[in-house]
């Protein structure tokens, strides 16, 4: 049963940013505790909740029936006190740019906990598809829920019209599937083989006679050339979108289960294509000459389930990250479970130990 007394966390720790809401607000609802985060990204130059945050933190609580205190743009202060049920519907209406991808991530940690309904169908008018800060939908779609679905926690999006910076305007369907049974710890810290390097290239309409995408393949695939020497497949489109964005991803998969990627780098007014392509073609090119299975964006995402599983689960990464640090220290707060950080040469390894021994 729910407790009334609430988990007290200080919004401003570790990052300080709205990772500790998302993470927090979801880690609530999945431990069913209660929960007051105060001094709300503090240290940021515009504190207190933004627009995206509100929108991502009343989604919740509205699709989870929990109560969340009156907040506000600026809000530094809220409550949240979680039910023990869920619809299996809800349709939620972004009128900015804000992330769909980090609307999804409190949603996506809350449904660990459940095993019904059989469906959970979030529809989303509006909002990004691409952001700065923000994992991109179809990255989330090629790595992290396919981690989760090997794992057994099943994910579908369904990008129906993407939504770029500063207009936003997406339109996409996400269905998550509660799991039936009991899932699966996580143990990466081996690269594996990797045979093919796939990739993929959004780009809006508006942006079709510079032909970037063109421009971004040539320079991608030279790049990757030079460097490993595996089999390489971009595929690229370009799309209605009311702003006009570019982005670029690369991604592989071993047979260790491993799902590397660059991350999604976004295209800015002072890149040039030729540049975006090396930066993100560098970017995936070091994790695999260093033989990372899980980037620093990976990282992020699987820590939490990693944290709701009671079993030992084990990752190796490149670097420990802000957002990871923040999300580690979390999990010790809703459960007093111990971590370890180990080195491994220039790497890391990241324990999050049994439960039942802690």
């Amino acid at each position: 049963m729910t407790t009334t007394k609430f988990l007290e966390i200080d919004g401003s720790f570790g990052e300080g940013g709205g990772a500790i809401l998302r993470i927090g607000a979801g880690f609530s609802i999945l431990f069913k505790r209660p929960i007051r985060i105060k001094n709300i990204r503090a240290n940021r130059p515009k504190p207190g909740l933004r627009l995206q945050h509100l929108i991502g933190l009343r989604t919740l609580a509205e699709l989870t029936n929990s109560n969340l205190s009156n907040c506000a743009v600026g809000t530094k202060e809220i409550t949240l006190s979680p039910k023990q049920s869920i619809k299996d519907n809800i349709r939620v209406e972004i009128g900015t740019a804000g992330s769909i991808g980090l609307l999804l991530q409190p949603i996506q940690i809350a449904c660990l906990g459940f095993n019904t309904p059989e469906k959970i169908e979030i529809i989303v008018n509006g909002g990004g598809t691409f952001g700065k800060w923000a994992p991109g939908l179809n990255y989330l779609s090629e790595i992290t829920y396919k981690i989760f679905r090997t794992h057994g926690f099943k994910i579908d999006v369904d990008i129906q019209k993407h939504g770029f910076y500063p207009k936003g305007g997406a339109l996409v369907k996400c269905n998550l599937y509660p799991s039936k049974s009991k899932l699966r710890p996580i143990c990466l810290t081996e690269l594996g083989n990797v045979e093919l390097i796939q990739g993929e290239i959004v780009t809006a309409n508006q942006l079709k006679k510079n032909k970037v995408n063109e421009r971004i393949k040539k320079t991608a695939q030279e790049q990757l050339k030079k460097e490993l020497k595996m089999d390489i497949e971009i595929n690229s489109k370009y799309v209605n979108s009311l702003s006009p964005g570019v982005g670029f991803y690369l991604w592989a998969s071993s047979d260790t289960g491993a799902s590397i990627s660059s991350g999604t780098i976004l295209g800015e007014y002072n890149i040039t294509s030729e540049n975006l392509a090396k930066r993100t073609a560098n970017e995936f090119i070091k994790y695999i000459k260093k033989e990372i299975p899980v980037d620093n964006y990976l990282s992020d995402q699987l820590i939490p389930f990693m944290g709701f599983i009671k079993e030992s689960s084990r990752i190796k990464v490149l670097e420990i990250t802000n957002h990871t640090k923040t999300n580690l220290e979390l999990i010790k707060l809703f459960l007093k479970r111990n971590y370890r950080i180990l080195h491994d040469n220039n790497n890391f390894i990241i324990e999050l130990q049994e439960l039942d021994k802690n």
